[in-house]
């Protein structure tokens, strides 16, 4: 009898607790999956800067882009940018303070920003391509308005996803499953930051040297 009750003790011992073990949480998986989504899209972009990288001086006889940047647009479209991540934060921590109007009012206030940011890139696109520098005047201006528009898609579908966001707040109210998607639009769009900071340091601030 003492040799059996041994054997279950130890069988009991080597069975992993409730608390060791057992699937992650839906909060777990859905970041961690998103991670993976955010890395091949960096992966995509890496792709973009290298082929710039390359085509930069391939001009083909047009315009350069010391000719063409305006860094004080492409400043305030920076500053517009950094400002919509720092409100885009403060909606993430209304979200986990469950306060309905804190999100409205900072959601509201980063959907301006980037809206604002994308303005001012469709005028500078629509202003260099009405001065010649289309995509096709050189293998330059293809790389600049692929990697620079790529982005900008990005902020487009940043924009509808934050609007589809704010109706589900405000028909379904705040859960979990809707606080899951609203920290995803939050590491997407701090993702979009990130990499229009090198973006503006490639393109913008170097892309202007002789």
């Amino acid at each position: 009898m003492n040799v059996a009750v041994a054997i279950d003790d130890a069988r009991h011992d080597a069975l992993p607790s409730a608390t060791e073990a057992g699937p992650a949480s839906k909060r777990v998986v859905v970041a961690y999956g998103f991670w993976i989504f955010l890395l091949s899209d960096i992966v995509m972009f890496s792709a973009l800067f290298a082929a710039y990288a390359v085509l930069v001086h391939a001009t083909a006889g047009g315009p350069t882009g010391a000719s063409l940047f305006n860094q004080r647009s492409a400043a305030i479209e920076t500053a517009c940018l950094l400002a919509s991540s720092y409100t885009c934060g403060l909606m993430t921590l209304a979200a986990n303070e469950w306060r309905r109007a804190g999100i409205y009012l900072f959601a509201l206030l980063t959907f301006v920003l980037g809206a604002a940011f994308l303005g001012l890139e469709v005028r500078e696109f629509a202003d260099m391509i009405g001065r010649g520098a289309t995509p096709q005047r050189s293998a330059f201006l293809s790389a600049f308005f692929t990697l620079v528009g790529c982005h900008g898609l990005h902020v487009a579908v940043g924009l509808v996803w934050l609007a589809v966001m704010m109706a589900q707040v405000a028909i379904k109210g705040i859960r979990g499953t809707v606080e899951r998607r609203l920290l995803c639009f939050a590491l997407f769009w701090h993702a979009l930051d990130i990499i229009w900071v090198w973006l503006f340091t490639v393109v913008y601030l170097m892309g202007v040297r002789p």
